[in-house]
């Protein structure tokens, strides 16, 4: 937890705070001094704004202007306070309620989000302490400590380059966090994936296989009668494409394709920082997707754990093949509900853009849930139909079913439509479909890695297997 967040100090300087559409009624009611002097800063009331004023006995006060308008509700409207105030100690002064406290605390600690392990120490470093804000009061301090652990978590794992990021590193960092919540792990390793009957991961990463072995990773956390939960994340720590080689420009960012299981690492944060009642399970297949004379081919048919046969139409469509071992894994303990998470299709991204992740679920209550959990905690997703009519496309002349089609149409359905074959029926079940990355950057929401869903999922698991 960054040190921003600080036990309340009598000389914290106190912050007024104002809804963006409030801003002119609040200004109006501000003596003559401190308006003249935010005219003369040129400060102009905008929602993320933050601003000192003179107080009273010469001792400055500030104000923080909300934004109310879409994608900036929740923490992220509360980030332009942790980035836009000089050095210093903060209280906010307007009373809250519980969910606004935690949303200040957490936007706060987000703003001063850093991936620096690469960085060389500058002269500053050490030198000033930022902007620091006093623990809203009510505010729940280990949800918020929580939600900003799994945060960081993900945009870190996601940030790392794939030079110190492959398979195997990546199965160090799930065990360590397993390890750290008394958690049972187990990893399968090249090819003893095959022993194993892991045949469709170890067909992928196979490529690599020499300097960087597939393996399937599977930890548990909890009461063995609990309500069951499963977590299933892709793992692709570098996708090259395979032998249907990325451009250039499209394989740049394949260091962050095994987001989806990096999330899922940052959701069992949450669910065991907060002692969910729940038998928890985290599936996560790791492998490189590389170019080799052992990487799979086109039209090379796959097998899978579940006996479905796979024709591979396109070997850049990969992620979804080692979640249908990884899917058919987590159906055996017929849990109550799976969830997978996967930086799967471009696809999802051009119906949907790089903020909105994509919802696929066979289940309308759990559909409803997750929706409702991204509306409350500002961390949206966007459902999308498992349309059967499109099944046919998914369909193999040599095999049961293909890893692509040969319509450009439908993406992220048919991609959907393949994973849900490995589901077993009955089975809740939610897939979602992110990117994982930050085009641009925002207040709190640096270019680069980025966790999508995190609080919405936790959010849904908490009320519903309080």
């Amino acid at each position: 937890m960054p040190t921003c967040l600080i036990d309340p100090t009598p000389d914290a300087i106190a912050v007024s705070t104002v809804a963006e559409d409030a801003y002119a009624a609040w200004l109006a009611a501000q003596d003559a001094a401190a308006r003249d002097w935010l005219a003369m800063a040129g400060f102009k009331g905008k929602g993320g704004q933050a601003a000192l004023i003179p107080g009273s006995g010469g001792r400055p006060r500030a104000v923080y202007v909300i934004g109310g308008h879409e994608g900036r509700g929740g923490p992220w409207a509360w980030c332009g306070l942790g980035a836009g105030l000089p050095d210093g100690a903060y209280r906010i002064e307007a009373e809250l309620d519980a969910n606004q406290a935690h949303d200040a605390a957490l936007g706060f600690a987000l703003a001063r989000y850093r991936y620096d392990r690469y960085r060389s120490p500058s002269a500053e470093d050490g030198t000033r302490d930022g902007p620091r804000l006093a623990w809203p009061e009510g505010c729940d301090r280990d949800a918020v400590k929580a939600a900003y652990g799994a945060t960081k978590l993900v945009r870190d794992l996601i940030n790392t380059p794939a030079s110190d990021l492959g398979p195997a590193e990546l199965a160090v960092a799930i065990k360590e966090l397993a390890g750290a919540s008394g958690a049972q792990f187990r990893e399968v390793v090249g090819v003893d994936l095959i022993r194993e009957d892991f045949p469709a991961v170890y067909a992928v990463g196979r490529g690599a296989e020499d300097a960087r072995a597939p393996r399937l990773v599977d930890f548990t956390w909890g009461r063995d009668d609990a309500p069951r939960v499963t977590l299933v994340g892709k793992g692709v720590t570098f996708d090259s494409g395979g032998l249907d080689i990325k451009p250039a420009s499209a394989m740049k960012l394949m260091k962050k394709d095994m987001g989806g299981a990096a999330h899922a690492l940052g959701v069992a944060s949450m669910v065991m920082a907060a002692n969910l009642d729940v038998r928890l399970r985290v599936i996560v297949a790791a492998v490189e997707n590389s170019v080799s004379g052992s990487a799979m081919r086109p039209l090379d048919v796959v097998a899978t754990r579940k006996g479905v046969s796979v024709e591979i139409g396109h070997t850049d469509a990969e992620g979804r093949v080692i979640l249908s071992d990884a899917l058919a894994l987590a159906s055996e303990d017929q849990p109550d509900v799976i969830i997978d998470f996967a930086t799967l299709t471009g696809a999802a991204r051009v119906a949907l853009g790089t903020d909105l992740p994509a919802l696929f679920c066979n289940d309308d209550a759990l559909a409803a849930a997750l929706l409702a959990a991204g509306a409350r905690t500002a961390d949206p997703l966007w459902r999308m139909p498992l349309w059967k009519g499109y099944k046919p496309q998914i369909k193999s002349s040599v095999a049961d079913i293909k890893n692509d089609t040969d319509s450009p149409y439908g993406g992220a359905i048919t991609a959907a439509l393949f994973l849900e074959e490995f589901v077993t029926p009955g089975t809740a079940w939610a897939h979602i479909d992110l990117m994982a990355w930050n085009t641009a950057s925002q207040p709190g929401r640096p270019e680069g890695g980025e966790a999508m869903t995190l609080r919405a999922v936790f959010a849904m698991l908490a009320e519903r297997f309080a």
